[in-house]
């Protein structure tokens, strides 16, 4: 039997190790943050910006962001799609083609945002269209008229009130 235990590295080896450890981790992760950053970094533009990148924005995945123009809106005929124009408080003016049904609250002069790429054609594939709206929820007709605590009481669960008897 050998009492004899394996020596142990000196401090300076030890601390050589852990010294290329932490050099491998860094390059490890800036190959992994640089190299896969370019496939998922989607621009959000305005029609100004989306006309000023000029070929840079030719493939890129871009969001283009901005208020649908009065008068633009065009429904293709055999598919669910729509066209329309984007414009922004700059002057700029967008061409979208979308195609998929366009979202309930899709109409003129709204903020929308398309989600999609510029073509060589100069208008915007759009792949995937959201309405900017606020969360403000207002009474139809006249609401200074209505006592919020009478519409409380229309609602079931408020105020004590079960709604039975109703």
């Amino acid at each position: 039997m050998n009492d004899m235990a394996a020596p142990l590295p000196s401090p300076a080896r030890s601390r050589w190790y852990a010294y290329a450890a932490i050099a491998v981790a860094a390059v490890g992760f800036g190959v992994i943050a640089v190299g896969g950053i370019g496939k998922n970094l989607v621009y959000y533009w305005g029609p100004t910006e989306l006309h000023d990148a000029g070929d840079k924005a030719i493939g890129a995945t871009i969001r283009l962001g901005g208020l649908v123009a009065s008068g633009s809106v065009k429904r293709v005929e055999g598919v669910s799609g729509v066209e329309f124009d984007v414009i922004d408080r700059k002057g700029g003016v967008v061409h979208v083609k979308t195609t998929g049904v366009p979202p309930q609250l899709f109409r003129e002069r709204i903020g929308v945002v398309v989600e999609g790429t510029m073509t060589r054609a100069g208008y915007f594939q759009g792949n995937r269209l959201m309405v900017s709206h606020n969360n403000e929820y207002r009474v139809p007709g006249d609401a200074s008229k209505d006592d919020a605590k009478a519409m409380m009481k229309t609602t079931v669960g408020l105020e004590g009130d079960s709604g039975a008897g109703r």
